[in-house]
């Protein structure tokens, strides 16, 4: 399997893979049409845009869509010009340093590309709850837990088609952010896991809109999550909207950037009335924050 740094692309490549543009000139074509693209940040809850290069693609090549693959997930793809770049996303409790995607088009033989991961030193919250079963679930609650985990984890790894453009997200819900993404969390002085999106504080009934067209792929009212929404937004980007009030949209649903899903809650898990709004893509809880490229 043939492999190409994408840190550094020198002019001569002894594994005979021709390429004359450097990462960083690919970025800078790549660039000039990302208006719809998230940011790059190469950082554990991030995303890296890494370009696909490969040897003498012809036109019928160059137009067929690669396979590309990171931690056996696969990972959204977009085409800028005659180029194709990835949309990685970086779980959490990824280590800085060189990882690798591999990538494959058409009958060609498989490659792998790396890119580097630099360190991030998320801040800790303390938060006290008075439910010491949310801290501390009992065996009838761990059951119901694992069952709700396995649901959403199959919304998680499906991929869903999507030929359109990626268009720019908008903020689902009107308030300031009230807990940023990649906390380190501690309940009761007892360590849990990071907070995986951001919380949006707003009064109970506030409207929660779809930030991107997509399909709803469940609903359901969960231990921690509370009342809870999962939109498909396409080729493995999920959005998850968190301890609502009302839902107003069923799953297999159609839904526009813009139409309502539901309101504002305190269900689940919650000190207060807010939007737990996680962004989900290749299966690793992303920060949202880098889709919504207008902020």
């Amino acid at each position: 399997m043939k492999r190409i740094s994408n840190k550094v692309l020198p002019c001569e490549l002894s594994i005979n893979i021709l390429i004359k543009l450097s990462f960083t000139c690919l970025l800078t074509i790549f660039a000039n049409n990302l208006y719809a693209l998230p940011q790059a940040d190469s950082v554990p809850g991030g995303i890296a845009l890494v370009a696909l290069v490969a040897l003498d693609l012809n036109a019928e090549e160059t137009a067929v869509t690669p396979y590309v693959a990171f931690n056996k997930q696969r990972v959204m793809v977009h085409r800028q010009n005659k180029q194709w770049l990835a949309v990685v996303g970086i779980p959490l409790h990824t280590k800085p340093g060189r990882h690798e995607i591999n990538v494959s088009i058409q009958n060609r033989k498989a490659y792998t590309i790396t890119f580097e991961v630099k360190n991030k030193d998320y801040k800790s919250q303390y938060i006290t709850l008075k439910n010491k079963r949310q801290v501390n679930p009992n065996t009838m609650d761990l059951s119901r837990i694992n069952k709700e985990k396995k649901q959403m984890k199959e919304v998680f790894t499906t991929w869903r088609a999507q030929k359109e453009d990626l268009a720019p997200f908008v903020k689902p819900a009107q308030g300031p952010y009230s807990s940023p993404f990649g906390l380190r969390r501690f309940f009761n002085q007892q360590a849990r896991k990071p907070h995986s999106g951001v919380d949006i504080a707003a009064p109970a009934g506030t409207e929660i809109i779809a930030p991107a067209d997509g399909i709803i792929s469940a609903s359901g009212d969960y231990f921690f999550n509370g009342k809870t929404v999962l939109l498909d937004h396409g080729q493995g980007l999920i959005s998850m909207f968190c301890h609502m009030d009302t839902i107003r949209v069923k799953p297999g649903q159609l839904i526009k950037r813009g139409e309502l899903l539901g309101t504002i809650g305190q269900t689940g898990r919650a000190t207060g009335p807010h939007l737990h709004w996680s962004l989900s893509l290749n299966n690793a809880r992303i920060n949202p924050i880098l889709f919504l490229t207008q902020e």
